[in-house]
């Protein structure tokens, strides 16, 4: 197929492109700047600007445009950047699939697991109502702006996306307050400083970076998906059990938990609405469907990602 992506600098969009390449997908990348290549289409999202003429011939779209939820401290205007910019970035790119004749037959777009809000110890799936905190609020304008595919009759699926293991982006990518300079959370605990975070009784709904791109080009080439599906593994783990995973990986102690309080100094409203919230998501959809995962325990997923960074 051709595949039309947006977002494809981003750690996940990063990783997915030679692995739709080597799928056989011929991939046409958008982006902000002149493009310097054949494969590269420039487009403004903030100002709905996307020529769909440039798109002809697209087959499908995967979007995974817009700042990073946890990349940043979440400030009221980053707050407002966050939401702003994912929802003109996919309505952008809606519309311009939705103008295109013929038009593709599929829309993949980015979401996330936050749509549920803090939801405990409970286990949940793609049934389950939204949350009503913030974060919640922002993945369910993101989702509505896929209606302008949705009414053009393009097959859409919202990749309801939980915690990326990767080495590159994500929760080890989360900076603390350490004498007064942000650390990230990897190279913390590669120097033995690790522990969990607040206390460590929240559950985690994780996904490997592998999975993540195989559960895309699935939902890419699976005619019967659509709507929500939820891309985290079949087991979740307690924030607890992750840190005992990641010191044994790294062979580190991680004796030195991350107080609460502090991590909210470092992230702000973030903190709440990702690192201490509480989710046990299972991907219902997705294995209904017939997708296997290739990394199913937090073990297997972080000796894959992190295999080099002993």
């Amino acid at each position: 197929m051709k595949v039309v992506v947006a977002g494809s600098s981003g750690s996940i969009g990063s990783a997915l492109l030679p692995h739709l390449r080597a799928a056989g997908h011929e991939v046409i990348r958008l982006v902000r700047r002149e493009p310097r290549t054949p494969d590269e289409v420039r487009w403004d999202p903030a100002s709905g600007a996307l020529d769909p003429a440039l798109l002809a011939g697209a087959e499908a779209a995967v979007n995974l445009a817009g700042p990073g939820i946890g990349s940043k401290r979440w400030t009221t205007a980053y707050k407002r950047e966050v939401k702003q910019a994912r929802v003109e970035a996919t309505e952008t790119l809606a519309v311009a699939l939705a103008a295109l004749d013929p038009q593709p037959g599929v829309l993949v777009s980015g979401s996330a697991i936050g749509f549920y809000g803090d939801t405990g110890a409970a286990v949940v799936d793609e049934s389950a109502p939204a949350g009503a905190d913030y974060l919640a609020e922002i993945v369910q304008a993101w989702e509505h702006a896929t209606a302008p595919a949705e009414r053009a009759g393009i097959r859409v699926v919202h990749l309801r996306t939980g915690v990326v293991m990767s080495a590159d982006g994500g929760l080890l990518d989360t900076p603390v307050p350490i004498f007064g300079l942000p650390i990230k959370l990897l190279p913390l605990f590669k120097l033995g400083l690790g522990g969990r975070l607040g206390s460590g009784q929240q559950w985690m709904s994780w996904v490997s970076m592998r999975d993540e791109v195989r559960a895309i080009q699935f939902a890419l080439e699976t005619a019967s998906l659509s709507g929500p599906i939820n891309v985290t593994a079949p087991e979740a783990v307690t924030n607890k059990g992750w840190t005992k995973a990641l010191g044994k990986q790294l062979r580190r102690p991680t004796v030195l938990p991350v107080p609460a309080p502090v991590l909210r100094l470092a992230v702000g409203e973030f903190a709440n609405l990702g690192a201490l919230v509480s989710q046990r998501v299972q991907p219902r959809r997705l294995l209904d469907a017939g997708f296997e995962f290739e990394l199913p325990t937090i073990e297997s997923a972080l000796a894959a990602e992190l295999s080099g960074s002993r």
